[in-house]
């Protein structure tokens, strides 16, 4: 066994493992943080892969990015997380259910699947000659050119999921006291002033 395949594996079970911890933890900043090792993890296989643009953009945009991003508004919301587990007890059997069905989906899947003649050929004509292309060229090609409408749809998921994040943390308080701007331009001198005429020697 190489040294390559040893770091296969041991990205891989640290990757996997990673991955259940995120959705098992029961501190949401600890689960972004099992996020970063899961992308951490991802970004090493990408680099046995040989496709290092892809790692570097697993670390820059989404470990520095993404899941800082995820880290804030998790620190920034105020969840009642006992009510959140209670929720989650009153809806687990339906959840296991769903679970169960998505898993036995997957069994009849797998053990349907089949490779078709000529499969593998046609999987390595879509992949250029790296003595040739660049694996940035041929990775800009494949996001710009060949699959745009997916790369703009994924974006636009993104935009959603950001506006998601927006409204739940814009919380209007209304025990809180705050400043009307366009309220205090529009106002009417004549109402908003009272002119007292205070005599000499006298108090208001």
């Amino acid at each position: 066994m190489t040294v390559a395949d040893l770091a296969f594996y041991a990205f891989s079970i640290v990757g996997v493992l990673a991955a259940l911890m995120v959705t098992l933890s029961r501190n949401p900043v600890h689960s972004v943080l099992w996020l970063i090792l899961t992308f951490l993890s991802s970004a090493g296989l990408m680099v046995l892969l040989g496709a290092e643009f892809v790692a570097m953009l697993l670390i820059i945009v989404y470990v520095g990015a993404v899941a800082v991003l995820f880290l804030f508004v998790v620190m920034m919301l105020d969840v009642d997380f006992a009510e959140l587990k209670s929720e989650m007890v009153k809806y687990m059997p339906l959840g296991l259910l769903v679970a169960v069905i998505v898993l036995i989906q997957l069994g009849f899947g797998l053990g349907a699947w089949a490779s078709a003649d000529g499969a593998m050929g046609l999987h390595q004509a879509k992949i250029p000659d790296p003595a040739q292309v660049e694996n940035t060229k041929a990775l800009g090609l494949l996001m710009y050119d060949k699959y745009l409408y997916l790369f703009q749809l994924s974006g636009l998921i993104l935009l959603v999921a950001m506006i998601g994040a927006i409204v739940l943390t814009l919380r209007h308080r209304r025990d809180i006291k705050r400043q009307n701007v366009l309220h205090q331009m529009w106002r009417d001198p004549a109402k908003a002033l009272e002119m007292v005429d205070v005599k000499p020697g006298q108090g208001l």
